[in-house]
């Protein structure tokens, strides 16, 4: 689908608008309660939600302004081996070498395996600092060599 910029604001656009008013609410509340009123246009009644949700909120605008697509899902949730696959952008098959080899925990539901979403975002937090430390040895040993 094609937008047409001449049409008005795109989605990105009330995205980056919305996004700074959260940021701006958030910033200049840094103690509210538990609770924030939000207050739709046109009703005169407040939305009363939990401060964390505004939060996330900003995080979900903030993807939204950068033009990238939002999932929520459930904390508990599982997933395939090919929707694994496909977050950790790798081919199905080395996820499934990455499962055998224990790097990822999972299931088996039958013959098919199940991983949770819980576990493949802890393999993704270890292989980016593990990523991390390498590119600072690199970096490291770089320095070494100029010297």
């Amino acid at each position: 689908m094609t937008i047409d910029a001449s049409r008005g604001p795109t989605d990105a656009d009330r995205a980056r608008e919305a996004l700074e008013t959260v940021r701006r609410y958030l910033a200049s509340h840094p103690e509210t309660p538990e609770f924030v009123e939000l207050l739709a246009a046109g009703e005169s009644e407040p939305l009363v939600v939990p401060r964390h949700v505004v939060e996330l909120l900003a995080t979900i605008l903030s993807h939204m302004a950068a033009g990238e697509g939002v999932a929520v899902v459930p904390k508990n949730v599982e997933l395939t081996t090919q929707q694994a696959a496909d977050m950790l952008n790798v081919s199905r098959p080395y996820l499934i070498k990455l499962l055998e080899l224990d790097e990822i925990e999972y299931r088996k539901v039958g013959t098919h395996r199940r991983i949770a979403l819980e576990s493949l975002l802890a393999y993704k937090r270890q292989d980016d600092l593990r990523r991390g430390e390498a590119v600072d040895e690199l970096g490291a040993l770089t320095q070494e060599l100029e010297d």
